[in-house]
């Protein structure tokens, strides 16, 4: 078993696929809208990075690492963030999607980010915990553009903001990213991470 990562448009075609019936399993798409395997699924000015768990040639979890430059409360921070974890229905419940979060923060440590920050739903809370990611109370992350906003808060929404502050102005920060509304902007196709 092993873990592999890569710039998602460099990801070999035949873990694409497996990564992409996995999402499409988790996340199934509208009849006709399933996108084609060789297309990337994240808007690359994101600079997405897959991870892979994989055993065997067979992908057990996989996830995808974006992240870019946000400013918060004036100042400028290198943030990234999770997408589309998931991992294979019949592999779950041993410790493979865990794994693979925590190696995707220890990866977002070595990118040299400020800090990782990312919306799950509120029942996933106690799992990203156990992989090193704690609640960051009372914030919203506010993706899509500023022109046509997408917030972690809205209506039908059942979002909590997980992060982690890895580099010193990030960690100096952390009080500021507290209880506040963060201007993500991750685009129209990444509306939030």
């Amino acid at each position: 078993m092993q873990i592999l990562s890569s710039p998602e448009e460099a990801t070999p075609f035949d873990l694409r696929v497996q990564v992409q019936q996995l999402q499409e399993e988790a996340w199934p798409s509208p009849p006709g809208e399933v996108a084609p395997p060789k297309a990337p699924a994240h808007d690359p000015a994101l600079r997405p990075l897959s991870m892979m768990l994989v055993d065997d040639g067979m992908v057990l979890a996989a996830l995808d690492i974006l992240s870019k430059e946000i400013v918060h409360a004036g100042r400028r921070f290198a943030a990234g963030g999770l997408s589309t974890v998931v991992t294979r229905q019949e592999a779950r419940g041993h410790g493979h999607g865990r794994r693979l979060v925590m190696a995707a923060r220890e990866m977002m440590i070595a990118r040299k980010l400020d800090l990782g920050l990312f919306t799950c739903d509120s029942s996933l809370q106690a799992f990203y915990e156990c992989a090193g990611w704690r609640v960051l109370p009372g914030a919203v992350l506010i993706g899509g553009t500023p022109q046509d906003p997408f917030p972690s808060d809205q209506p039908g929404f059942d979002k909590i903001t997980m992060a982690d502050f890895f580099s010193p102005k990030g960690r100096q920060a952390e009080t500021a990213f507290r209880d506040s509304r963060i201007g993500l902007y991750s685009g129209q196709i990444d509306k939030l991470w």
